[in-house]
């Protein structure tokens, strides 16, 4: 159980530093400066937010999944 919840604490931690770092890339809102040519070095992130998303699925996944057989049993 113990490495769940630091599988879920670095989840949660990642998508904390993930989450704002993709919505500036995706506002398309940047300094500008002037040069020569266009650059052809464009990027995309859906493909960095699909991959949070999976892997909060599957985090979600193993949680419900979790056979919890150790409940407490009082005489």
């Amino acid at each position: 159980m113990h490495m769940v919840k630091k599988l879920v604490i670095a989840l949660a931690a990642t998508s904390a530093v993930v989450a704002p770092v993709a919505a500036s890339a995706a506002s398309g809102v940047r300094a500008g400066s002037m040069v020569e040519g266009d650059s052809e070095l464009e990027g995309n992130s859906g493909w960095l937010i699909g991959l949070v998303g999976l892997l909060a699925g599957v985090v979600a996944i193993v949680l419900v999944a979790d056979n919890d057989e150790d409940s407490p049993t009082s005489p």
